[in-house]
């Protein structure tokens, strides 16, 4: 059977015990062999000098005799009254090195049962008020880990849910004989399929995106073409209500990026403007700030409240989630968006006032 092993605090004890005692033995042994020695001579020169007085051999005998022995007692008593102290301050020292350490245990014991809350209070010792810093932000990293997984879960099954239920809505409404077989009801049901779809590769895209395991090609790229092609092509889409057009303010030919993110970030950005604008513009706008070409692209719709800034590249975020639900978003793209300009080194930001649009721009290194 295995001994159990001494506490950090019997360790503690016994260390400074043992060097107390150490120390003890050293004065002990010195005083023994130096100090009648000592005596001995400085008695010597008292008699040269006529200082002391003393007429024999037996009388200095005495003397040094009576010396020794006040000087043995003085010492035992010193010793006894050193270690007594010497005890009892160990005690206390390993007590308060002791204590804070059995709390660290107890939070870390906690945290992993689960209670990702829980928290190790501040200490007055330097290298334990250190480990008890680290293990805070290792856990406020976790918990907000946690947290953002189980958000994930959540939204992720809210979001499969409404196209399972309606396309089982559907099929049982076939099955039961309540609904004949239509083109609109095929129509209805591929619908809510692709929206799986595209829900289901989004993720992925995220995934890929966020674990930064996309191979992104840096290179040079013409700008002003690309911008051109793609406010044409979705100029075609708009209703009439709605203008698209291209401002290109910069003095940068090309940009630093790899093409395929580039022009997904701006198929997103311009695709979000159309979705949440009905009337008014959209304008698709690039100018140069800090030796880096921003675009950026502005428009008249719905806006964002300023309350909803700090999560619009959040997964799963909408601005109006019943209207977005209808047109088929996954409430992903700026999170895609984010991860992807990022990718390319670049930067992101968003400005908006509610009823009045919005302002999406990103730089890139020229």
């Amino acid at each position: 059977m295995m001994m159990a092993k001494p506490s950090l605090r019997t360790r503690l004890l016994v260390s400074h015990l043992l060097v107390v005692v150490l120390s003890m033995v050293i004065v002990a042994l010195s005083g023994v062999s130096i100090n009648p020695l000592l005596f001995d001579r400085k008695v010597q020169e008292m008699q040269n000098k006529g200082l002391l007085d003393i007429d024999s051999q037996t009388e200095q005998k005495l003397i040094t005799q009576e010396f020794h022995h006040s000087w043995g007692k003085s010492m035992t008593i010193s010793i006894a009254l050193g270690a007594i102290g010497a005890f009892g301050l160990s005690y206390l020292v390993a007590r308060r090195i002791r204590h804070p350490l059995q709390k660290i245990t107890t939070v870390m014991q906690e945290f992993r049962e689960g209670n990702f809350k829980v928290r190790i209070p501040s200490n007055d010792i330097p290298e334990l008020d250190y480990v008890s810093q680290s293990f805070n932000l290792m856990a406020r990293s976790l918990e907000d880990s946690e947290q953002k997984r189980s958000e994930l879960i959540s939204d992720m099954t809210h979001e499969l849910r409404t196209p399972l239920t309606v396309t089982r809505g559907y099929l049982e409404r076939l099955l039961d004989g309540k609904s004949e077989p239509s083109p609109e009801l095929f129509q209805s049901l591929i619908q809510e399929n692709r929206r799986l779809e595209r829900l289901v590769n989004n993720l992925q895209e995220l995934s890929k995106a966020q674990a930064g395991t996309i191979a992104v090609k840096l290179e040079a790229i013409a700008l002003k073409p690309i911008l051109s092609m793609l406010v044409e092509r979705f100029a075609e889409q708009l209703v009439e209500d709605i203008e698209l057009f291209l401002e290109y303010n910069s003095k940068a030919v090309s940009v630093i990026g790899d093409r395929d993110c580039l022009e997904q970030v701006l198929v997103n950005l311009i695709g979000n403007a159309i979705q949440y604008t009905e009337v008014g513009k959209i304008i698709v706008r690039t100018y140069d700030r800090d030796h880096r070409v921003w675009i950026e692209v502005q428009d008249t719709g719905i806006g964002i409240a300023s309350e909803d800034l700090p999560h619009v590249f959040a997964r799963f975020w909408r601005a109006d989630k019943a209207r977005s639900r209808r047109s088929g978003g996954t409430g992903i793209g700026l999170a895609i968006t984010k991860c992807l300009v990022e990718l390319q080194g670049g930067e992101i930001e968003v400005a908006s006032q509610l009823n009045e649009g919005s302002i999406f721009r990103f730089c890139l290194p020229s």
